[in-house]
């Protein structure tokens, strides 16, 4: 058990002193949950292999289940994948930043944040706390749902502290989130493209922009 510090937070205004602090503890390695327009995440220093790995660790989660990377930027993708498809132009002009989660072939830098898979998902998504996060952070986050692997993910502050208090050591609690449902991950890595979880996006809504098997 470590000692976990609750910070009320603004979703309008996040204030920057609880913003900065956050990213500091992430960027040495830390944990911290915090909210997202999905559910509540649970972020750690993408470029630091240990700190991904005690993701798995406090969650109970396989390690064969990869992590969606949150960026605040629609450039910041270039340098982590080795390609973009046509198709996935339009699902990011249509869907970022937002509740679509995107997986691309991953470029040999994308592959020091996945620790060797050939594939990587990424999002930006649509909160003020979760987008200056990743910005004060300055690199990419490595991320999933703030829950015990198998339980709900949370889409309130009270219950990722029930989730997760004294295995993280700061909690962002803000109010309840937008979509309180995951994001969609979609995979454009393979042909033909494929959902790999229906969340906030519908697949009908994604067979309007592209072909789906």
């Amino acid at each position: 058990m470590i000692k976990t510090k609750v910070l009320l937070i603004n979703p309008r205004k996040p204030e920057k002193k609880k913003i900065l602090l956050a990213a500091e503890i992430i960027k040495k390695g830390g944990l911290v949950i915090f909210p997202t327009d999905t559910v509540y995440g649970l972020a750690a220093n993408a470029f630091l292999p240990e700190a991904r790995k005690r993701i798995y660790r406090v969650k109970g989660r396989k390690f064969d289940k990869p992590l969606i990377f949150l960026i605040d930027e629609i450039k910041k993708i270039y340098p982590l994948i080795s390609e973009l498809p046509k198709e996935a132009e339009k699902l990011i002009k249509r869907y970022w930043p937002g509740p679509l989660s995107i997986i691309f072939k991953v470029s040999p830098l994308g592959v020091i944040l996945t620790g060797g898979l050939k594939t990587i998902g990424l999002r930006i998504p649509d909160n003020k706390i979760a987008l200056s996060l990743v910005t004060a952070c300055g690199i990419p986050l490595a991320t999933t749902s703030a829950n015990l692997s198998g339980r709900e993910s949370p889409n309130r502050a009270k219950q990722a502290i029930r989730n997760l208090k004294g295995k993280v050591e700061l909690i962002l609690a803000s109010g309840e989130t937008k979509y309180k449902l995951e994001s969609t991950i979609i995979d454009v890595s393979t042909i033909p493209y494929r959902v790999i979880r229906e969340g906030c996006v519908k697949k009908t809504q994604l067979e309007k922009i592209m072909k789906l098997k």
